[in-house]
């Protein structure tokens, strides 16, 4: 009897510690999870993320028209090549992390298991370095110390990597020095930046860019497209998941060379100048200055002579156009998360072309978007939603619309 207890507890034990062992891995996936609340599916398989987006989807919009399956990614970690991070002090140290979801706590995070690797590899050597030179993170209370934030940039395609310093003053001390300790450690950085951002605001870039080495931007490619990345540029954070959104975005919109399109919110002019190969012209339009300079230098770097771009607000400028008579026949559309506003939704519906692609990153004001054009007019053709936020609840939709 005594053998058999003995044999039921080894057997207890063992399957105790089993199960406190699959626990420890569940909670150790991530150890920022409860913390950060940035991914809030880290910890559910990757299949069961898209059934519950596809979903969500298909509640919001299937009114619409039916919502086709989700493209999901074939390795869904480490994607985000775009990395920021805040600084600050944790017991007197200096630490690099992200604000908690919904706060502005600061949450310490040494790697993401959704960041380039090596963009969170030189943002911790760059914490590392901060003592030794004397240089102290930002403290938004007292607005006081010098290193609000670091962004890494990732290329995707070159490997080039770019490494934007955020500072509240233009002056960082010894900073060739510091620029030689940290290319020692990661001599695959090609280029510095100093950004300096001396408001007190939410914003994380400033309006100065310093460049302490190398050229002060990268290159990467999309679609047979190269880029140039400057400090300021937007770009998609998941370049893998972005080349397929684009495809798909302009295999629905069914270009042909006798096509003129309108590239708005066309930002450095990605998806304007990857369509600008299929179609007869391209506007690009953007509100951003520099934003369209970066759009310009990239249409003369890959010799693309059939797009042009205008610095104006995207809304006003087809209302102009449709009162001189003017027409396009596809308007290639990717609002912010916020969607867009009636006037802006009016002045395309005034301009009337032939199809929409509207590509959205926040479902919840799509359907609201759709709602307006469904009623003035249009006829919504296609659903494809595109997953570049794994482990999050964020997806992206490309919808076409036929008037």
């Amino acid at each position: 009897m005594q053998e058999k207890n003995e044999r039921y507890k080894k057997e207890y034990r063992t399957k105790y510690k089993q199960d406190e062992n699959k626990k420890a891995v569940q909670k150790s996936r991530c150890p920022y999870a409860k913390k950060c609340g940035g991914c809030q599916f880290i910890d559910m398989p990757y299949e069961k993320q898209l059934e519950k987006k596809q979903k969500e989807l298909k509640a919001l919009l299937g009114k619409f028209a039916r919502v086709s399956p989700i493209i999901g990614m074939e390795d869904p970690l480490h994607y985000r090549h775009k990395v920021h991070a805040v600084m600050g002090y944790e017991k007197g140290e200096p630490i690099a992390g992200v604000y908690q979801e919904k706060s502005h706590r600061l949450v310490r995070v040494d790697q993401c298991l959704i960041e380039n690797e090596k963009a969170d590899a030189i943002i911790q050597s760059i914490r590392g370095l901060l003592k030794s030179f004397k240089i102290k993170t930002y403290d938004e209370d007292s607005d006081r110390g010098l290193l609000r934030h670091i962004m890494v940039r990732v290329s995707h395609t070159t490997g080039e990597i770019m490494v934007i310093l955020v500072l509240r003053s233009p002056i960082l001390p010894s900073k060739n020095n510091f620029a030689k300790a940290l290319l020692k450690l990661h001599p695959e950085i090609t280029t510095i930046v100093l950004n300096v951002n001396d408001k007190k605001t939410t914003m994380v870039l400033g309006q100065r860019d310093i460049v302490l080495y190398g050229p002060g931007f990268i290159y990467d490619s999309l679609c047979g497209v190269r880029f140039h990345l400057s400090p300021q540029s937007f770009y998609q954070v998941n370049p893998v998941q972005t080349e397929i959104l684009y495809r798909e975005a302009l295999k629905l919109a069914k270009l042909t060379k006798k096509d003129k399109v309108i590239d708005a919110y066309c930002g450095i002019g990605t998806i304007g100048l990857i369509a600008s190969r299929q179609a007869g012209s391209v506007l690009g339009i953007e509100l951003n200055r520099e934003a369209v300079k970066d759009a310009r230098e990239n249409a003369k770097h890959n010799q693309c002579k059939n797009i042009e771009f205008a610095c104006a607000d995207a809304g006003e400028y087809m209302v102009e156009m449709a009162q001189e008579g003017e027409k396009a026949d596809v308007v290639i559309m990717d609002p912010p998360r916020s969607g867009s506003n009636e006037a802006f939704l009016s002045s395309v519906c005034r301009l009337a072309p032939n199809r929409i692609v509207y590509i959205s990153c926040g479902p919840q004001s799509l359907a609201r978007d759709l709602d307006y054009l469904t009623a003035n007019g249009y006829r919504t053709e296609r659903i494809q939603p595109v997953d570049l936020f794994p482990m999050t609840v964020h997806c992206e939709v490309i919808v076409l619309l036929s008037k």
